[in-house]
């Protein structure tokens, strides 16, 4: 990942025009157009064949431009773009928009090698370009530019870039910047986050996406974008196509579209569907400015109150908000009175909050303030239709005070158009968000609802296990799968399957492979009691009750060796190419109120294992009530997927039916999500049914496929899992210390140490004192994201036995890994103890391990004690800077 030289992309001080041109209709001409007149820095046309264009003097060759051009715009045929990057890399160019199309594969290599020497960012090629209007650059061939605003547009296709440029011109929509990827052979959706997250200009980002090249440089991105500013994206191409083949249903459910929910969810960011909708997010991000998205996540957003002078439009957003999952807020006592004072008797006492056509001003004012002023906090959703009483302009103007008072809890539906357009226009003009009908008001809220959920779910990346569970045996379940591959199988037999479930601590029904002989299965199910299950086995077979390879409640050795004999001969009629490889007998389990669920694992092809949980039973397939997460899990993360599903309603008890084992589910969840952490060669898991009760969960059948390739495993998670190779364990002051990554878990242990601080060790920690810390800076803290930064803690046994902090020192890198600042912090009542020198040669070692160039930091230059340690360490310590009371200080790696 990189933002190398993308400052010189978006904010050149100098642009040079490359096939600038005269002709009418040519790229060339049309580039031209929109930077000449508009940009703001020192713009020069390149052409041999002119000398002047629009009074502007033309250079002929990149060697003739006067001064070096900061950024260039290619609009010359595709064999002459390699040599231009040439030229223009020896001439000190550090970025190019590369418009030109139809470049080859050999010559778009040629493109990248003559940029590398030079360090030169290359956007595109077949690109319309980028728009950055702060300084009327307009270096694209768009039909118009745009106005400044506070969101940004990355878009891979240029037809929707020039079409949200029309849209956005129509409703006064400012832009920070506008940015055509093309086929992103440099700059990618990547690159683009990471110098969008920090760009001072950008409050939101709008992303068109067809493909995911590098998914985890993508994820981290997206995480650190995500968690400073909204990122909101389209992506085409929903279809499951190639699913067809998949050898387990979790592998014919997991479509690479669902795949992506899942990654755009882990990420924190929004997800819409439409390029309608994609504008509709825009307008209300614009409208609303953040106000909302900055607030802290609290459930009663996802709950309405509707005030309206139609019962009709009521109830159609009543019914938009249930369709999409969003509930009506019950007015509260003391809101009922306000409105039963205001309102006339045949009022609806109740929300939707309908006062009826003929309402005066005084009435909606009144009625809007009672449910601004409602305990509940409630958004409130405004839907007026035209009448003859009063003009829509008089109640805009008399509701505008109370808007502005709460603009985050306001949005507004003026239903019609000539009737209504100056009322909407008033309300738009002041910033509260405008929307043409009651569906697209409730959508654009609900929208803002779902990324608030993803929020909750951002920059998790929690130990592969949770720290208080026994470990696995790895090496049970590896030599089960070794001894599979070297017999040349790639499927496991379900006994295999199920001792590997096992080995990460699933339970497992007990389970017998026995040859398909009478005396066999009868001896077997005589060990196991009575009843049983008998299923058959064959590599050949997959889905075993498709062919009636499954009998169930055996309850005697007779209907047992009826039910072999008839399952032997069904299947070889209906498989007569399947080898019988024996069956399975297995202890039958009665759990009335269980409910059969599905649990498994694949591999995407763009962003690697996924795991699935869903409703399972032999109509997985035809109920598709499934939900897909990126690994690795946590308890928190395992719950969020359960919740995305329907059947998590019938978790719940209902009736004379117990609520399942939630603690027994989600740690099945987390046993899985280990198990394709470690086992790198499992390919599919696929556990169905699960049973799940009052008592926990039990796998019945299983299936694992596997493949001597390890296409799987830990490193290609597209979320870093928890590095537990880099736990360390020493003695110390006569007992143990350990040095380990910082983990989520650790919340509450670490709000403990700072609180532990003095005051003056914060101070020369943070540069001033503070009272507490919030908890949502606790949780950026504690959960990190393990690929781009790293805490290490040094914790010991407390006096109670109990783990506690110590110490901890943390770098975080930047996007081209060159500089990690970092800071570290001991506990008060341990300096000099050597901790702090522990925790930085740790950290030292860790960053050179990952090629990290150099380490620096701020240090107070009263901070006597971390400059010591710094010199000591082998670091730099430059001289005081003047009126900051700081010293820089850097070791280079």
């Amino acid at each position: 990942m990189s933002i190398r030289n993308l400052d010189s992309l978006f904010d050149p001080a100098s642009v040079a025009v490359i096939g600038a041109s005269s002709r009418p209709g040519s790229v060339g001409a049309t580039v031209w157009r929109n930077l000449h007149g508009q940009f703001r820095g020192a713009l020069y046309p390149v052409n041999p064949k002119l000398a002047e264009l629009d009074g502007v003097p033309v250079a002929a060759r990149v060697a003739d431009l006067p001064h070096r051009p900061e950024l260039a715009v290619i609009c010359t045929p595709p064999a002459t773009v390699p040599g231009l990057i040439a030229e223009l890399g020896a001439r000190g160019t550090r970025a190019a928009v590369v418009i030109t199309a139809g470049l080859d594969a050999a010559q778009k290599q040629a493109m990248l090698d003559a940029a590398r020497p030079h360090l030169l960012r290359i956007l595109g090629p077949n690109c319309i370009g980028l728009v950055s209007p702060h300084l009327g650059l307009n270096a694209s061939f768009a039909h118009l530019g745009a106005a400044a605003g506070e969101i940004a547009f990355v878009s891979q296709s240029g037809a929707l870039m020039t079409a949200l440029l029309d849209w956005a011109h129509a409703r006064r929509i400012g832009f920070s910047h506008f940015a055509s990827l093309g086929e992103s052979a440099d700059v990618d959706f990547g690159d683009m986050l990471d110098y969008l997250a920090t760009d001072a200009k950008t409050r939101a980002i709008l992303m068109y996406v067809e493909s995911v090249q590098a998914p985890r440089k993508f994820m981290s991105a997206a995480r650190a974008a995500a968690r400073n500013k909204p990122v909101i994206l389209v992506k085409a191409g929903r279809s499951s196509a190639g699913q067809a083949a998949a050898r387990s249903h979790t592998g014919a459910l997991a479509g690479s579209d669902l795949v992506f929910d899942a990654a755009v969810s882990r990420a924190g960011m929004l997800r819409v569907d439409t390029l309608l909708e994609l504008f509709l997010a825009a307008e209300t991000l614009a409208r609303f400015r953040g106000r909302v998205l900055a607030a802290d996540p609290d459930e009663h957003l996802a709950r309405l109150h509707i005030l309206t002078n139609g019962g009709g439009a009521g109830v159609m957003a009543a019914d938009a908000a249930a369709q999409l999952g969003l509930g009506l807020a019950p007015l509260a006592p003391a809101t009922l009175e306000r409105l039963n004072a205001a309102l006339p008797a045949n009022w609806s006492h109740g929300n939707p909050v309908d006062i009826i056509g003929d309402a005066p001003v005084q009435r909606y004012v009144d009625a809007l303030q009672a449910l601004l002023d409602d305990p509940a906090g409630a958004p409130v959703l405004f839907l007026h239709a035209p009448t003859a009483i009063v003009p829509a302009a008089d109640i805009a103007a008399a509701l505008l005070p109370l808007a502005q008072r709460q603009p985050a809890r306001l949005l507004s539906c003026w239903l019609g158009d000539t009737a209504v357009a100056q009322a909407r226009q008033c309300f738009r003009d002041a910033q509260i968000p405008c929307y043409d009908t009651p569906e697209e008001a409730v959508r654009a809220w609900q929208m803002l609802v779902q990324y608030r959920r993803h929020q909750a779910q951002l920059i998790e990346a929690p130990p592969i296990a949770a720290a208080d569970e026994p470990p696995p045996d790895t090496a049970a379940a590896r030599a089960v799968i070794a001894q599979a591959l070297a017999a040349g199988r790639e499927m496991l037999s379900e006994p295999e399957a199920k001792a590997v479930l096992a080995a990460y601590r699933i339970p497992v029904v007990e389970t017998r492979a026995v040859a398909a002989d009478p005396d066999a299965v009868v001896a077997a199910a005589d060990a196991i009691g009575w009843p049983v299950a008998l299923k058959i086995v064959s590599a050949q077979i997959s889905h075993k009750s498709d062919v009636g390879g499954v009998a169930l409640n055996l309850a005697n050795a007779d209907e047992l060796r009826a039910a072999l004999a008839s399952m032997l001969e069904r299947v070889r009629r209906l498989r007569p190419d399947a080898a019988i490889d024996g069956v399975t007998v297995q202890a039958m389990v009665r759990r009335g109120h269980a409910r059969e669920l599905i649990v498994g694992a694949s591999i995407d092809d763009v962003f690697g294992p996924t795991i699935l949980f869903g409703a399972g039973g032999t109509a997985v397939e035809v109920l598709a009530d499934r939900a897909i997460a990126l690994p690795p899990l946590n308890v928190p993360l395992a719950r969020a997927l359960v919740e995305r599903t329907r059947v998590a309603r019938l978790l719940q008890g209902f009736r004379d039916t117990p609520a399942v084992d939630r603690d027994a589910l989600h740690r099945a969840l987390v046993g899985v999500s280990q198990l394709v952490a470690d086992l790198a060669e499992v390919v599919e898991l696929d556990v169905n049914p699960l049973l799940a009760d009052e008592r926990g969960v039990i796998a019945l059948d299983a299936r694992i496929r596997v493949s001597a390739a390890a296409p799987g495993g830990a490193a290609r998670f597209a979320v870093r899992p928890y590095p537990a190779e880099l736990v360390e364990t020493m003695p110390w002051n006569g007992g143990t210390l350990t040095l380990r990554p910082i983990r989520p878990e650790d919340e509450e242990q670490h709000r403990a140490f700072l609180e532990q601080l003095s005051p003056e060790d914060i101070r020369m920690r943070v540069f001033y004192t503070r009272r507490h810390i919030e908890r949502s800076e606790l949780a950026r803290l504690t959960q990190i994201d393990y690929a781009r930064e790293m805490a290490f803690v040094a914790t010991a046994p407390g006096p109670d036995g109990r783990e506690q902090t110590l110490g901890v020192v943390r770098a975080i890198a930047d996007p081209d890994n060159i500089d990690a600042e970092f800071g570290i912090v001991v506990r008060s009542d341990l300096k000099g103890a050597g901790l702090g020198e522990r925790l930085m040669h740790k950290m030292i070692a860790y960053l050179r391990s990952q090629g990290t160039r150099r380490l620096v930091a701020t240090v107070l230059a009263e901070n006597t004690r971390m400059l010591d340690l710094a010199r000591s360490l082998g670091f730099t310590v430059g001289p005081v800077a003047p009126g900051e009371g700081t010293r820089e200080i850097h070791l280079m790696l």
